[in-house]
């Protein structure tokens, strides 16, 4: 079986376009989250009151950061992606964000294949209130949860693609480390590369 995390390839664009993994569909309460050991998407917890994520969400494959986790990215599209689908992500800004003090980014991408989104390539151009709402639901599930959480700022196309390339590095840094604490044995039929 395809383990998510280390047998999909980060994209042969990146990280300009990368792959993306969704774990959680938009407008749903459900938040699902990948059990690292097994590759599944197991059901963390349903979220508060009327909160619910506005994008699809989900993680870009063989990435890691200092949360010890993938990078995770949302991804703006006119459809509902499904969870545990594979989506090529144009990536298009980072959300600065803090979680219970620690840095936990998050990548703005659009569906490169969304005719709604062929004029978007900088965050800058998305409209004030998508921004607004992507802040707003962090802000508001945290706090619902009684978690402090600080969404700092949103950084252009630039910034967001020196995050992909650094979270890319540190997996290939980590990775022999990653496969051995959980168990991972590399499935050279699915491993397809490295990213570029």
């Amino acid at each position: 079986m395809m383990h998510p995390w280390f047998d999909i390839n980060t994209g042969d664009r990146a990280p300009t376009y990368v792959t993306a993994y969704i774990e959680i569909e938009s407008n749903s309460r459900l938040k699902l989250e990948l059990e690292k050991k097994t590759g599944l998407l197991k059901v963390d917890r349903i979220l508060h009151g009327a909160v619910h994520y506005p994008h699809s969400y989900g993680f870009i494959p063989q990435t890691y950061c200092d949360d010890h986790d993938p990078l995770d990215i949302f991804v703006l599209c006119s459809e509902t992606i499904p969870s545990g689908s594979l989506v090529e992500g144009r990536v298009i800004g980072l959300m600065q964000m803090f979680d219970q003090g620690e840095l936990d980014d998050k990548v703005i991408a659009v569906a490169a294949t969304d005719p709604a989104y062929t004029e978007i390539f900088n965050i800058s151009q998305l409209p004030q209130y998508q921004r607004d709402e992507l802040r707003k639901f962090f802000e508001e599930y945290k706090t619902l949860e009684k978690k402090e959480v600080k969404v700092t700022d949103f950084l252009n196309h630039d910034e967001a693609a020196k995050a992909v390339r650094r979270s890319m590095d540190m997996f290939q840094a980590e990775k022999k480390r990653l496969f051995q604490e959980y168990g991972y044995i590399p499935n050279s039929q699915f491993v397809r590369g490295e990213g570029k």
